[in-house]
């Protein structure tokens, strides 16, 4: 590494090729053992060993449960684990899974007297975890790996800052992918890499560090973590997607590698792709992630860092630009770039964290790397060949009858295996049982997902002269049980879930958007009759107020709970959801009053007494008021006993507005306490979220136990909302909000941010939806519209 002009500069020649005759190195030692055979004859005495520990013998509690774990799904995820637990495999199954993660992401030996404590303790948390999550209606552990769930963790270590701003992000990626590129693929992705660079920095502290270095460094952690993986979605996704154009391809990798060798990023003027929104994102949020790295940094970490990642970008961009159609790569063209990409990747992980060097992490992650990438290279195969992506198993089958020197990656593959468990791992025998068991685990994925005739044709394609091998690692991936891990259990539970939210948010929103015309449509008053001159005044104000682009979320709340959780008729609903507009527009025009906030506009028009004057506004507010009560007095459809029981709430509620309302204007220019503050947001805002969902609830006859836990939920969601406003007047975008910002400072209106400032009131809006969430597992809701309401109001940018 040397400076030019103030520059940092890394030799990224000399830097290549050093990485590159090390992975030559390993690629000979691997060629001979394939060459050879060597690996087939020390595979079967392994897998002989192996074997007798997993033959299958299914239990007695299989036949009685009729459970058949080779039909299971992701989906089944909860009730698997208690099955496990029933038949008391749960913690094998968790041992040898959190043992492979210590050795793939780790980079620890299995044998050693601390990894060996280190994983009991760890499989004993997750056991309890597992054991107490409570799965959704088709057994998914949704709770295991939910937002309230990951926060409530931020709160015991303290980084709840960290994991506020890295939820924010991986929404930020997901709402600003390209459309060519799939966005649950890159919030896993970016997710796997979050959790694996907070291990490490998790097994690098000791026992003894203080709690607020500890926060300190998962803190930093979970932010490295998020700024290194950027670059799988941002970097290694987009280049193989079809987001860019060739030649936007060329120029972006350049840009890459120029940031990479001087430590600077190119202005993104530099490059053909300006003009695309996107990718102005992706290149403001990947030079911010780059530069956060880069000031972590120790002078010598910082070397080592832009070394490996030069080295991994290279290797990969050497690896992605193969075309099928050259005939002539060689064996080292193939193989050399896989050692160099997969090692680095993992290699990166530790070196953004500046943990001490350690020669025996660095040289087991270096050969370890392409085992774990020969194996996903095998289950993605024919995706891969149909894409005409070129990878080891693609080309050899695509040009095997060509080319005799072509190595069969297969074999490479269990060569692999063979030299890590015995020159590597010095025959340890938990690394082999968790190797071997992965391996196996691997292929029985593959023929479960493929079918067996696909299967069995690719073994007899792949598996040639070592006939007796092949019989062996067949017979096992019929026969041979427990190779199942966590890992993948949770890997297929994040992508469904992902997949799923996206899909069924997607149908809410249109959902929504179609109850929301129709409703605008019901919403204005109507004359039936010549009117007076200043009715048809107050009509066509009450109107205008209605017309202002509202986002109608007490009325849809209601109309959700109503017709999708309870059955209600839509139709006969309906006098409900106006009552609840009116009420709630009613309240507005009051709110904008000179004499209380002195509002001059209102969803991006003027407000109703800067329009006319604060008369009509105040006349309008109590019209808008009496018609909702003329709605409720019309729902016959309901037992009049019960449409009275709902307007006495109803008329309650509307009492506990006024009051907050008062509460409001009374503490204006008065500093306030946070309980005072929350009071006077259950008054104002959380009583309306309350009303939107009891009064359907109580038209549908539902009990008091469920009402109580609707009350609880709307208290807590209703709080959360008023911080999300106050956070959005406080550095929100006027033209999304239509309202001008930075009201609440000029009229001297204390607020969760003026009260627990900016962190606070974030803090604060998270723990109220965890406490909302915990009010939802009560209830055990036949929709997901209440969870989507929350992951609204805390994302919302209006």
């Amino acid at each position: 590494m040397y400076h030019m002009n103030n520059v940092l500069v890394i030799d990224t020649e000399n830097c290549y090729r050093s990485a590159e005759r090390k992975a030559a190195r390993y690629f000979s030692a691997l060629y001979e053992l394939v060459k050879s055979k060597n690996y087939a004859s020390v595979l079967k005495e392994d897998f002989k060993q192996w074997g007798q520990k997993h033959k299958s013998s299914r239990s007695w509690l299989s036949w009685l449960t009729g459970y058949n774990r080779q039909s299971r799904s992701a989906a089944q995820g909860q009730r698997y684990i208690e099955w496990l637990e029933k038949a008391g495999k749960l913690d094998d199954y968790l041992d040898r899974s959190v043992s492979y993660i210590y050795l793939r992401d780790l980079g620890k030996r299995l044998n050693e007297p601390d990894t060996q404590a280190r994983i009991r303790t760890i499989t004993a948390d997750v056991k309890r975890m597992l054991l107490h999550s409570r799965a959704d209606d088709q057994g998914q552990l949704l709770e295991f790996i939910s937002l309230e769930k990951v926060y409530r963790w931020a709160q015991k270590e303290q980084v709840e800052l960290a994991v506020i701003w890295v939820i924010g992000k991986l929404k930020q990626v997901a709402d600003h992918l390209p459309a060519e590129m799939n966005a649950e693929h890159a919030q896993r992705k970016l997710i796997k890499i979050i959790v694996g660079v907070v291990m490490h920095a998790i097994e690098e502290m000791d026992e003894a560090v203080p709690p607020a270095e500890r926060s300190q460094i998962l803190d930093e952690a979970i932010r490295l973590g998020y700024c290194y993986g950027l670059t799988y979605p941002f970097i290694d996704d987009l280049l193989d997607s079809k987001a860019l154009t060739e030649q936007e391809k060329l120029d972006y990798a350049e840009l890459l590698r120029a940031a990479l060798s001087t430590g600077i990023v190119p202005d993104l003027e530099q490059w053909t792709g300006t003009d695309n929104p996107a990718l102005k994102f992706i290149h403001s949020e990947l030079s911010e992630a780059f530069q956060y790295v880069k000031n972590v940094q120790r002078p010598e970490t910082e070397r080592l860092f832009l070394e490996q990642a030069y080295v991994f970008f290279h290797a990969q961009e050497l690896d992605r630009t193969k075309q099928m159609s050259n005939k002539a790569y060689s064996n080292e063209e193939l193989y050399i770039p896989i050692i160099l990409k997969s090692a680095s990747s993992r290699l990166i992980a530790r070196s953004v964290l500046r943990a001490k060097e350690d020669e025996e992490f660095d040289r087991q992650t270096f050969y370890y790397g392409i085992y774990n990438q020969l194996a996903d290279d095998f289950a993605d195969m024919l995706d891969d060949k149909a894409a005409g992506a070129v990878t080891p198993y693609t080309y050899f089958l695509t040009y095997r009858g060509e080319r005799t020197d072509l190595i069969n990656p297969f074999e490479l593959y269990w060569a692999v295996i063979a030299y890590l468990l015995h020159h590597v791992y010095h025959s340890d025998e938990k690394t082999r049982d968790v190797m071997l068991g992965r391996a196996i685990g691997g292929l029985k994925r593959f023929k479960s997902k493929h079918g067996a005739e696909q299967f069995t044709s690719l073994m007899n394609s792949l598996f040639v002269g070592n006939d007796g091998f092949k019989l062996q690692i067949i017979q096992l991936v019929d026969k041979a049980d427990d190779v199942d891990f966590l890992d993948k259990l949770i890997r297929d539970q994040l992508v469904d879930m992902l997949k799923n939210e996206q899909q069924q948010k997607q149908a809410f929103s249109e959902m929504i958007q179609r109850a929301r015309e129709q409703f605008n449509a019901a919403l204005l008053l109507e004359a039936k009759e010549v009117m007076l001159p200043v009715k048809q005044l107050l009509y066509d104000a009450a109107n205008y107020s209605l017309e202002g682009g509202g986002k109608r979320l007490r009325p849809i709340m209601s109309w959700v709970m109503g017709t999708q959780e309870y059955g209600l008729s839509d139709v006969a609903l309906m006098p409900v959801l106006r009552s609840l507009e009116y009420m709630h527009t009613a309240s507005l025009i009051i709110d904008d009053l000179p004499t209380q906030d002195n509002a001059a506009t209102r969803r991006g028009r003027p407000t109703l007494h800067m329009l006319h004057n604060s008369a009509t506004a105040e006349l309008t507010s109590l019209l808008l008021i009496q018609r909702a009560i003329y709605e409720q007095s019309s729902l016959y459809s309901f037992d009049s006993t019960i449409v009275l029981k709902m307007m006495r709430y109803s008329s309650q509620k509307a009492e506990e507005l006024c009051i907050g309302q008062l509460m409001d204007l009374s503490s204006k220019g008065k500093s306030l306490t946070l309980q005072q503050l929350n009071e006077i947001c259950y008054y104002k805002t959380a009583i309306a979220f309350e009303a939107a969902l009891v009064m359907p609830a109580i038209l549908a006859q539902v009990n008091e136990t469920e009402i109580a836990a609707l009350k609880t939920y709307a208290y807590h969601a209703g709080i959360a909302f008023q911080i999300k406003d106050d956070l959005l007047d406080f550095i929100g975008d006027a033209s999304l909000l239509g309202k001008p910002v930075g009201l609440d400072i000029r009229n001297n209106t204390s607020t969760f941010v003026t009260v627990l400032g900016h962190e606070g009131a974030q803090k604060a809006m998270w723990e109220h939806y965890c406490s909302a969430m915990d009010a939802l597992k009560q209830l055990r809701p036949r929709t997901m519209f209440l969870k989507y309401l929350l992951d609204y109001i805390v994302h919302r940018n209006q």
